[in-house]
């Protein structure tokens, strides 16, 4: 199996440096193919008997030009730009089979990367020999023994990392677990369980959002492209990181828990993105990251040997009662209790929800999965045992 695992990266000013102008020569070179490439399919179109465009005729075509009209990309690993291509390949084939949106163009500051393919690469211990710069110093050793695939190196706030996708035979497995839950999310609680635990949100932005406006004020009246404009860019990219770690780190504890507590765990489909439309609830919503909190359960599970079971996005949960199966027609999000008519029995809304996401899993079968969203099937299992898993190591800030 391939797993990946990200690591801080101990640099100097030099170091630093090379790693800026190496993710800027891969940005280049990115926006370069872009612009070729819809020239060049544009002049496709017009006349078919010209080739179309591909990332590795653009690979050829930059190679021949780097040397005369690019040479201060030579003071950088060649891969910086290879992979840069390679990488708009893979975009606009997602593009085309309809999985992503149309390729943009990159711009400076906003995540700064470049990758590197395993022949460039040398790891020992705690340090990693990058072309062209030599050793450079990791926080933590690689956790996995294998064959290192590829290594990613970007940017977030003032740190830099390196992703290692590594591929391994060892196969991590928690014992066997027959408990399942049901789980509701929420805006006041993150998840309220079937057993009746609610677990909370940090909310890391709404504590910190005093901070935010304070220096995003204090950025708005810096000149632009002064040092001290720059100077207050950075404070506020770190406390955006601070955000991203606090919540990310919280995350990662809660789903490790429930993946070790539980042997098949059942929510809902939520439609993330139509939530964060309403303006009264989307600060709220994505403070609590609900897709994050799904796709670590969903790769734990899937790493573990676990079993998440996935309700249609129209399923009722929580205006069934759990008790008779009565439906009633309107439950409105300010009504936080309700009593079934036909059978007196008083619900808490999210944990009447929980408990039926719960019977839902129990009852639900392999061959019970069938279109999402028609209404002809309430669940969809995702299996486990993935083909690629992730590891994200959570990092002490310097």
């Amino acid at each position: 199996m391939i797993v990946a695992h990200k690591i801080a990266l101990d640099l100097n000013n030099k170091q630093r440096s090379y790693m800026a102008r190496a993710s800027g020569c891969a940005r280049f070179a990115y926006n370069w193919a872009l612009k070729e490439w819809q020239q060049q399919y544009e002049a496709w179109k017009k006349d078919n008997n010209l080739p179309k465009p591909n990332d590795y005729a653009l690979r050829r075509q930059f190679n021949s030009l780097k040397r005369e009209q690019f040479s201060w990309m030579m003071e950088v690993t060649k891969n910086a730009p290879q992979m840069a291509i390679i990488q708009l390949g893979v975009a606009f084939k997602n593009f085309f089979s309809g999985r992503s949106r149309y390729p943009t163009f990159r711009k400076k500051g906003v995540h700064d990367r470049f990758t590197l393919t395993n022949d460039q690469i040398q790891l020992q211990g705690s340090k990693i020999r990058i072309p062209k710069l030599g050793w450079v110093g990791l926080r933590e050793q690689l956790r996995f023994q294998g064959k290192i695939l590829s290594a990613t190196i970007s940017r977030k706030a003032d740190r830099w990392f390196v992703s290692l996708s590594v591929e391994t035979d060892h196969q991590e497995s928690l014992s066997e677990n027959q408990a399942i839950v049901g789980l509701d999310l929420g805006i006041n609680a993150l998840a309220t369980l079937s057993t009746g635990e609610t677990i909370g949100g940090v909310k890391p932005y709404k504590a910190l959002l005093n901070r935010l406006r304070r220096l995003s004020r204090r950025l708005s009246r810096k000149q632009k492209g002064s040092s001290n404009r720059h100077k207050e860019k950075q404070k506020l990219a770190k406390l955006h990181a601070r955000i991203s770690n606090i919540r990310t780190d919280h995350l990662h504890k809660i789903t490790t828990d429930l993946i070790q507590r539980f042997g098949t765990l059942c929510l809902e489909d939520l439609h993330v993105k139509g939530l964060l439309k309403n303006q009264h609830l989307s600060r709220a919503l994505a403070d609590q990251s609900f897709f994050e909190f799904r796709r670590q359960l969903e790769y734990k599970a899937a790493r573990y040997g676990r079993q998440i079971v996935i309700a249609d996005r129209w399923y009722a949960s929580s205006k069934i009662c759990h008790y008779c199966g009565c439906k009633i027609e309107q439950l409105p999000l300010n009504i936080r209790e309700w009593k079934c008519s036909h059978c007196g029995t008083h619900h808490d809304r999210d944990i009447n929800a929980a408990i039926n996401l719960k019977n839902l899993a129990v009852s639900s079968t392999v061959s019970a999965c069938g279109e999402e969203g028609s209404g002809q099937c309430p669940v969809t299992l995702v299996k486990p045992a993935s083909k690629k898993q992730e590891i994200n190591s959570i990092f002490n800030q310097k």
